[in-house]
């Protein structure tokens, strides 16, 4: 059977010209978006049940624009001050400017890495005496700890927001040829909304070792599997499957 119709479970590219449309165009294939997972902030009530005082830090370690936003959120919440002396260590340039949205940039202790935490590994052992808070999720992903732990600084980690199902019902059924997902939280939020969903002849196409690990726990079929030596994209990876089909 072919692959007339895809959903995505993320949201909307912003731009009209992204791989998906392009993907679209070319084999004629009805590409929907829908975001199965949503990020929720913790409130104030609980994240004091982590005992974490922010007045203990002296740096702060930023690895996303998310952790940014619900850092300063959490602070406001606690009518915590973060003082102008606070140093900001972002994985990103991005991510260093994202903070102009909440400071003075210019007149702000700014520290950044290429794109990863393991760039930000020189400058946090020449800040070794700090004492740093990471704001994170429910779901941070291993390798950061594991990184910042193998530098030797002492930081903690501080769940300001977690990651949870969204409401799909207005989907009734999920009615495609094909579904893409990214992450584990994506088959949960399936197997949540949809708990009879059987995939008989629906493809799935899966980005990443943790989110095919789910896929097969789950007890579903793999028919696309990304990145690769030949596919480091999903979208690349979907053409190839829909060349395959033709």
């Amino acid at each position: 059977m072919g692959v007339k119709t895809i959903l995505v479970s993320q949201p909307e590219p912003k731009s009209g010209k992204n791989p998906f449309s392009d993907l679209a165009g070319k084999y004629q294939v009805q590409i929907d978006y829908r975001s199965f997972i949503h990020v929720e902030g913790v409130d104030a009530q609980e994240f004091r049940k982590e005992r974490i005082l922010f007045s203990d830090f002296t740096g702060v370690i930023l690895t996303s624009r998310m952790a940014v936003d619900h850092y300063f959120r959490m602070a406001k919440e606690m009518r915590y001050t973060v003082p102008d002396d606070m140093k900001y260590f972002c994985i990103s340039e991005a991510v260093a400017y994202y903070l102009q949205n909440y400071v003075v940039y210019r007149k702000r202790k700014i520290f950044f890495g290429k794109q990863t935490t393991a760039d930000l590994g020189d400058v946090l052992k020449k800040h070794k005496k700090e004492n740093f808070i990471v704001p994170c999720s429910d779901i941070q992903r291993k390798v950061i700890p594991e990184q910042l732990a193998k530098f030797g600084i002492e930081f903690k980690n501080a769940t300001l927001y977690k990651t949870v199902c969204s409401d799909l019902s207005d989907l009734s059924a999920v009615k495609y040829d094909m579904l893409v997902f990214y992450s584990p939280s994506g088959i949960q939020s399936l197997i949540k909304n949809f708990p009879g969903f059987t995939q008989n002849g629906t493809k799935i196409a899966v980005f990443g070792p943790t989110t095919a690990k789910a896929v097969e726990e789950a007890g579903f079929r793999i028919d696309v599997q990304a990145p690769s030596s030949n596919a480091p994209s999903m979208t690349m990876a979907i053409e190839q499957y829909l060349k395959g089909k033709k």
